[in-house]
């Protein structure tokens, strides 16, 4: 559990820009993976839970507002109370891929290499259930990089 903004969060979830009804029955929530979008609450809430934080990620704005992170492909829940242990929201999460047109999957035999697009541009964008080998191999260039730029910057004259 974290303390955030003086609520309490347990973290997962996921969702799309909407504003969420009073009710504690809510409209199903979707986000990609690997992309964040706001929910905002019609009331303050206190807490609020998320089924599997593998699925999916909250932080919390303020009293109205979250953060949701698609972490991986799936459904789950989110529930937020108020501060009486009232249910605001009850509603389903999901996390799906990329939105259309953004992203390019390559299917060769059972091996998928999925690539994100920008313009007449594709890049390799290892995503879960791509072919491990190709996965595993970017994505330990990524680190490298990422450590690289690190260490850099920490041996930086201050």
């Amino acid at each position: 559990m974290r303390l955030r903004a003086g609520l309490k969060t347990v973290f997962g979830a996921t969702g799309l820009a909407l504003c969420l009804a009073p009710s504690a029955h809510a409209a199903n929530i979707a986000v990609p993976l690997d992309e964040v979008r706001i929910i905002a609450f019609a009331r303050p809430v206190s807490t609020v839970y998320v089924g599997n934080p593998t699925i999916a990620d909250v932080s919390v704005i303020d009293s109205r507002h979250v953060f949701v992170l698609g972490k991986a492909f799936g459904a789950t829940n989110m529930i937020a109370l108020d501060s009486k242990g009232n249910p605001i929201v009850n509603t389903h999460v999901a996390v799906s891929d990329h939105t259309a047109g953004s992203t390019v999957t390559l299917q060769r035999g059972a091996a998928r290499v999925t690539y994100a697009c920008a313009g007449a541009q594709c890049e390799f964008a290892p995503t879960p259930g791509d072919a491990a080998d190709a996965f595993s191999a970017t994505m330990g260039q990524i680190s490298a990089h990422q450590d690289m730029n690190v260490k850099s910057a920490s041996n930086a004259p201050q």
